[in-house]
């Protein structure tokens, strides 16, 4: 895209499971003051499921509020499972004044009991000028909305050591067949192919494996059947991606092997592949992996880390999995909507932006913030995947089935991870579906 007059934008016509990265060249200059009004004297709190260098990024963008209101926000990690602390808040009467997460199921769920605020007008008319029509789906419930997409992600990239790959004359495979080949190539000379952290509460990788090569084999017809369990995970089409997934992430081809993905949260994954010297030669994930990378490990994106999309097309189309954030208040408190508001601003999600590890779906953003090429072809690429882009299938499911640690497709992948049985995999994850879907 280039630079131009107005606002130009990009869009494509979606399903609602679909979700397209909108991004124009217009300018993104923070909010400045008289845009928004004085809150000295406000206290609010967010709680969400960013630690580490998203949870930086994050608390940099509400001091900007701060800064520009008076407000004072304080960002509050949950160590736990999310959804089990804000129930446990809500049935307390003591909920947050806003969270953070990324299931619109769980959205749903929470705008049907009543434990959401509505956007006031104004902060809905700033995001039905600034998101495209699907964000604002994402965010609705009985044709209101509830909420604020504030971060998307493209989910299908696959990160690699430069080194590693010239060393052995190996480029970025566009089949999932020509994956499993460059893993052996690597293997054979030493090098271990793959590095996964799905320890701790970060078992949501495992899924991020199993939708991008279910996408890819299934596509995108199915996958939205399967997100809204309108087909039994018992399908063939499952169990070729568990097949796939067992030849993929089978423990010769992980650091640490089995135990040591299960010992390994999703951070430390990205700084063992890519310390000094690189313990692994890739590692499958979002965009928001370039963050990890720059805070913590020596290596230079593009220089010493690049990136490939994740291979494999359904039917020689291109299709990509992403997914995303969405901000909600969850108590009527002063300055709420006000916060809101400013994250559906093009300001506030430049500031994260330019520091990488980051897409916003607002469509007012300058392509132009992000800090570098590959910030910025995840950003293009899933733009060309027009509707063959999908959300992330378990953040579509109800929250007990797609997002909890321990069970549904995170406790059953974990347990698959180790076994490799496919078919008791399926049969838990079908049983586990059907307990979870209205």
């Amino acid at each position: 895209m280039h630079p131009g007059t107005g606002r130009p934008r990009i869009a494509a016509i979606v399903s609602c499971a679909v979700v397209i990265l909108v991004v124009s060249c217009s300018a993104a200059a923070p909010p400045s003051g008289d845009q928004l009004p004085a809150l000295h004297g406000v206290r609010l709190q967010v709680v969400g499921s960013w630690s580490g260098v998203e949870q930086r990024h994050f608390v940099a963008v509400l001091h900007a509020f701060d800064t520009e209101t008076g407000a004072r926000v304080r960002y509050t990690y949950a160590h736990g499972y999310l959804p089990n602390e804000l129930d446990a808040r809500f049935a307390h009467g003591d909920p947050p004044d806003l969270a953070v997460f990324s299931q619109p199921g769980l959205l749903d769920r929470y705008a049907r009991q009543g434990r959401l605020v509505p956007l006031d007008a104004a902060t809905a008319a700033t995001v039905r000028a600034s998101y495209a029509p699907v964000w604002r789906r994402l965010a609705s419930w009985h044709g209101r909305m509830w909420g604020v997409w504030f971060k998307a992600a493209n989910k299908s990239l696959v990160w690699y050591d430069i080194a590693d790959f010239e060393r052995l004359g190996l480029v970025g495979p566009t089949t999932l067949a020509g994956l499993v080949r460059t893993e052996a190539v690597l293997r054979h000379h030493g090098t271990v192919p793959l590095s996964l952290g799905a320890g701790g509460l970060d078992a949501w990788t495992l899924t991020d494996w199993f939708e991008n090569v279910y996408l890819r084999l299934a596509g995108p017809a199915a996958y939205d059947a399967l997100s809204r369990h309108e087909i039994a995970w018992t399908t063939p089409g499952v169990a070729r991606t568990l097949v796939e997934l067992r030849r993929l992430l089978a423990p010769h081809n992980l650091l640490g092997g089995t135990g040591g993905a299960l010992r390994t949260g999703y951070e430390n994954s990205v700084a063992k592949a890519f310390g000094r010297p690189p313990g692994a030669a890739m590692l499958m994930e979002g965009d928001f992996v370039a963050s990890v990378i720059s805070a913590r490990t020596p290596d230079r994106l593009g220089t010493d880390v690049d990136v490939f999309p994740f291979p494999g097309d359904y039917r020689g189309e291109p299709v990509v999995m992403g997914g995303g954030d969405v901000v909600v208040q969850t108590r009527a408190a002063r300055g709420g909507a006000e916060l809101l508001r400013y994250l559906a601003s093009p300001g506030a999600a430049a500031i994260w932006a330019r520091a990488g590890g980051f897409i916003s779906p607002n469509l007012d953003l300058d392509l132009g913030v992000y800090p570098d090429r590959l910030a910025r072809a995840a950003a293009r690429s899933v733009v060309e995947a027009g509707d063959r882009f999908r959300f992330d299938l378990s953040d579509l499911a109800p929250d007990r089935f797609g997002a909890a640690p321990t069970s549904g497709m995170q406790g059953a992948l974990r347990r698959f991870l180790v076994t490799g049985n496919v078919r008791a995999t399926q049969a838990v994850l079908e049983a586990d579906a059907r307990a979870a879907w209205p």
